[in-house]
């Protein structure tokens, strides 16, 4: 785990904490949607991006998709944060039904999970396949 790849995936975090909360805003403050619906689509929506980034800029993955090895772990793992995220915002929503407390349930289960995340792409999604590749150059096959 290298100090720089940490930097690089904490900026990917920001950018999916930026389209989350802004989603949240949005749809539970703006539209008056319930917590749990603007969490749905925030989540979903925020997750393609930080998929995207994180794969080429973070672990410098290129080539075709994986969908053993990469695409289905990262989308059950973001199913997970949903799902937590969700119980988070649905308990917020129903006991203070603010927007700054569904944006806070949000956060708080999305940080629970943040290592965790990391620790799966480093070590299981994004590993080089080919004996003596470097992330940098490693084309991952289907």
């Amino acid at each position: 785990m290298t100090r720089e790849k940490l930097v690089r995936y904490a900026g990917v975090s920001v950018v999916s904490v930026v389209v989350t909360q802004s989603l949240l805003l949005f749809l539970k403050g703006g539209l008056g949607w319930t917590g749990v619906g603007a969490n749905l689509v925030a989540v979903s929506v925020a997750a393609v991006p930080a998929y995207l980034l994180n794969r080429r800029w973070v672990w410098r993955v290129t080539g075709s998709h994986s969908w053993s090895r990469e695409v289905t772990p990262f989308w059950v793992y973001t199913l997970m944060g949903l799902v937590v995220s969700t119980v988070f915002v649905g308990v917020a929503d129903d006991r203070w039904g603010t927007t700054v407390a569904v944006s806070a349930a949000n956060l708080t289960a999305f940080g629970v999970l943040w290592i965790g995340k990391f620790l799966m792409m480093d070590r299981i999604l994004f590993t080089p396949r080919d004996r003596g590749a470097t992330p940098a150059t490693v084309r991952v096959r289907g």
